[in-house]
């Protein structure tokens, strides 16, 4: 049996879409389990599971690994779920909070603080509920489906994505489909047929379950403009510049 680590989080949704359309979650050759992004590094990296799609700021941390084949959680541009929250301007935030359930969020966070926005900031970690907590002159990183809320309950909302594409020209890579030791050619392919079915069908996922969420959510948008799912060549590259810039943190 090969176990599959995947974020319970709305940019999955075609990913899950393909997975059911070619029967996997009904095969006994495959496990799924649900984490957020930090905890399928945690279960790959423990040997809880085979293959994951993990955060791309761990991937230094792994030493060999393989990538399965050639999707991705990325962006272009605006994501709108990979937030910087504040009620002040970014030039008056001394504090970050940084989410728990982030590897790749919090560092590229911290590379845009450092490289691009200039900025001297302390960092604190958090745990849940996290945002109640966050204070006048301090900011808060904001991953997921609770960046939808998070932005609209503060005044100033940064994207991080956005930011990246501005500093650096590319897209961003957030996470990745990972193992740690050889899979078999079946099992890769197997797995990026599904994931690539759920892509190309994007709009029906989406209209599977935008009713089941608030109207400022903006599923559709989501999944087909905001999240880039493709491992192409300008991604590569831009994983290339993020995992150089980490190197110097």
């Amino acid at each position: 049996m090969t176990r599959v680590a995947i974020v319970n989080y709305l940019n999955t949704t075609p990913f899950l879409y393909g997975i059911r359309k070619h029967g996997l979650d009904h095969n006994p050759e495959f496990e799924f389990q649900f984490h957020f992004p930090a905890n399928c590094a945690r279960a790959l990296m423990q040997n809880d599971a085979d293959i994951g799609l993990i955060p791309v700021a761990v991937l230094p941390e792994l030493g060999s690994y393989e990538i399965i084949g050639n999707t991705c959680i990325g962006a272009d541009g605006k994501v709108e779920s990979v937030l910087l929250v504040c009620n002040q301007p970014l030039g008056q935030i001394t504090t970050v909070w940084l989410d728990y359930q982030s590897k790749t969020s919090v560092a590229l966070c911290k590379i845009l603080m450092r490289d691009f926005w200039n900025q001297s900031v302390v960092f604190r970690d958090t745990g849940e509920h996290f945002l109640t907590q966050v204070g006048e002159n301090e900011a808060a990183v904001v991953i997921g489906d609770r960046a939808f809320d998070a932005a609209i309950q503060f005044l100033f909302s940064y994207d991080l994505a956005e930011a990246w594409k501005q500093f650096t020209g590319l897209p961003f890579v957030f996470a990745l489909w990972i193992s740690k030791s050889p899979v078999s050619p079946v099992v890769a392919k197997t797995l990026n047929d599904a994931f690539l079915t759920g892509i190309l069908h994007r709009e029906k996922a989406a209209e599977e379950i935008e009713m089941l969420y608030p109207q400022h959510y903006s599923i559709r948008k989501y999944l087909t403009r905001s999240i880039s799912y493709t491992f192409d060549e300008p991604k590569k590259k831009g994983l290339e510049t993020f995992l150089s810039l980490l190197s110097k943190s």
